[in-house]
């Protein structure tokens, strides 16, 4: 289940809301330029089917999302617990930074928390197998899919390259983990 948990950014252990309602969770990031949403409808492929048949599977969502934002391509991300790197990577995911270009993701199966830094607020944001969430470019934000991740996504770019993370330097994540380290 989707759940948003927001906080002032000086009060890690005490939220300020704590919502799973998906009507709840778009009204409180659409104001921030987040897109919100849950990909219903066509039978969710097998953890390990093809990146072809995921692609296939979601191509009419995929092809109204990027006629609607202008995003070029797709591509289908997996994560678990066999990873080469994970920790290494999970610490660059750890890390508040920001991108020239928006950050989308659909999870197909599993999911991780996309942590927003927007002003004063700390959104955690809970994704779930169906949801698709779009963290505008420019946004502060870190990712955290556990220390022992499990999840299919799929990665929409406008361009690729656009996608290098430019770290902010603080030290802000750490005090607000979704999963222990």
């Amino acid at each position: 289940m989707s759940t948003l948990t927001i906080f002032q950014d000086t009060q890690p252990e005490q939220p300020v809301l704590v919502t799973s309602d998906p009507v709840a969770i778009v009204a409180q990031l659409k104001p921030l330029g987040v897109r919100f949403e849950r990909w219903e409808g066509p039978t969710i492929p097998a953890r390990d089917a093809d990146e072809e048949t995921v692609l296939a599977t979601y191509r009419p969502f995929l092809d109204k999302l990027m006629g609607e934002t202008g995003a070029g391509s797709a591509d289908v991300l997996r994560v678990d617990a066999n990873t080469p790197n994970w920790d290494t990577l999970r610490g660059k995911f750890l890390s508040e930074h920001t991108h020239s270009e928006d950050e989308v993701r659909f999870f197909v199966h599993g999911g991780g928390h996309f942590i927003l830094h927007v002003a004063d607020r700390i959104y955690d944001v809970e994704c779930t197998q169906t949801d698709l969430i779009s963290v505008p470019e420019g946004t502060k934000h870190w990712f955290d899919g556990g220390p022992t991740p499990d999840f299919v996504t799929l990665r929409i770019f406008t361009h690729k390259e656009g996608w290098v993370a430019a770290y902010t330097g603080t030290d802000l994540a750490h005090k607000f983990l979704a999963y222990p380290l």
